[in-house]
């Protein structure tokens, strides 16, 4: 049933792509047969997670075909001068394989097996799916929202103090190295997750089945359901790639003002602002911050390594989307709400949606529309009380984060009690 969701959802997306004459996220993804794919570290990404149904000598021979199948495409485009305009050179060597392991497992593969391989190829297909099925989403946000929100989510920012304007400056102040590392961190970030999840599956291929709960499927699920909420609250952000946005320069045909990242616009009555058809309206939640959330979140159960680049990812996605001017404080504090409702939700679903799990859930919901309601229908009050209204901002998105702490620790198995040593016993000889 999940299956056939997928497919139909792929499809719907690719026939609303058809309508405004562009191709869907399936007809992009046929094209990386043959053509230079979007991303190459995502294609590798996706065949390291089929890998995990593997055993090493498969896996070697998978990544060898890869990388061979790769530089003969590079020889072709060498030979017939075809450059690489846009993309990556790389990468269709690893969809290849992938495709390649799936044709294995309908003629080659039975049973169980032919299951968890199939599980395997579905596993790094979905991968590649999510990031198809979101630039289309993408376009739909920019043909079917000709209006936007940000007036209101710019002045209901001054209750925070304006968090994006600081930090593009302080980002601004490093110079072009750390502008560089941030961006590079910022366009990385479902490598990182690969990294977590594969650790998480490492025992896959010994056991033959796959864990209950792991990273990819909230991380999946949050790039569903997050384009769903740009289409009921469309927010381009202070600046967009190559600088345009409501408040940024590049776009002064349909910016607001060139304000950021030096002056926070003035507090005024709010109304919204008739925007391009090309800008997505992808801020409001940041999905970026949400899935950084996560996979911090699954990397507390992860060695030291992991667990301290899970806490540095989460920060310098933060710092990138905030500094580069993508998304406004308001959208962080609902990325985070998403994500840590999202993460509960699935876990209670593994447990039977029992009553601690439906409380959290349902909280997490409330407090989420509570920050967009908010944002829309109280810019100006909270912008006039921020000392007031910022700390009761910060403390709702806690709460949330704080209830899924409390509740989780709770599902966990008590740890065994350490046994107890008899007492010694005088015995008669």
């Amino acid at each position: 049933m999940a299956g056939v969701a997928a497919l139909g959802f792929t499809i719907a997306l690719e026939v609303a792509a058809r309508r405004y004459g562009l191709p869907g996220p399936l007809t992009n993804q046929a094209k990386e047969v043959v053509f230079a794919p979007a991303s190459g570290p995502l294609l590798y990404a996706s065949m390291a997670l089929m890998m995990v149904v593997l055993t090493w000598r498969q896996r070697l021979v998978a990544a060898g075909a890869a990388i061979g199948i790769d530089t003969a495409f590079l020889l072709v485009r060498w030979v017939f001068d075809a450059g690489v305009s846009e993309g990556h050179s790389f990468g269709n060597g690893a969809l290849w394989v992938i495709l390649g392991c799936a044709v294995i497992a309908v003629t080659r593969r039975t049973g169980r097996e032919r299951v968890l391989l199939l599980k395997g190829v579905g596993l790094g297909l979905l991968l590649v799916a999510g990031r198809k099925t979101g630039d289309t989403w993408l376009l739909v946000t920019s043909k079917t929202r000709p209006e936007v929100l940000d007036p209101y989510v710019a002045i209901a920012d001054h209750a925070l103090g304006s968090p994006s304007w600081l930090a593009g400056r302080m980002v601004a102040a490093t110079g072009p190295v750390g502008e560089h590392v941030l961006d590079w961190i910022y366009a990385q970030l479902a490598v990182a997750a690969v990294v977590v999840a594969l650790y998480q599956l490492r025992n896959v291929a010994a056991e033959r089945r796959f864990p209950g709960h792991h990273l990819v499927r909230t991380f999946l699920v949050i790039g569903l359901l997050g384009p769903a909420v740009y289409m009921i609250y469309p927010v381009v952000g202070p600046v967009f790639t190559y600088g345009t946005g409501a408040f940024g320069t590049g776009g002064e045909q349909w910016a607001m003002a060139d304000l950021w990242p030096h002056t926070p616009p003035p507090v005024s009555a709010p109304h919204p602002w008739t925007y391009d058809d090309v800008t997505p309206r992808n801020c409001m939640p940041s999905l970026h911050t949400a899935w950084a959330t996560v996979i911090f979140i699954h990397s507390r159960r992860a060695p030291r390594v992991l667990r301290f680049a899970g806490t540095f990812w989460l920060i310098a996605t933060l710092g990138a989307t905030l500094g580069f001017g993508y998304h406004y404080g308001m959208d962080i504090l609902a990325g985070v709400v998403f994500a840590v409702t999202i993460e509960a939700a699935l876990r209670t679903f593994d447990r039977g949606w029992d009553r601690s799990g439906i409380k959290l859930v349902a909280y997490g919901a409330v407090v989420f529309a509570a920050l967009l309601a908010s944002a829309r229908y109280l810019p100006v009050e909270m912008a006039a009380r921020p000392w007031v209204f910022g700390p009761l901002l910060v403390l709702a998105m806690a709460s949330v984060v704080y209830g899924y702490v409390r509740t989780t620790r709770l599902w966990e198995p008590e740890s065994a009690a350490p046994a107890r040593q008899p007492e010694p016993r005088l015995e008669l000889a």
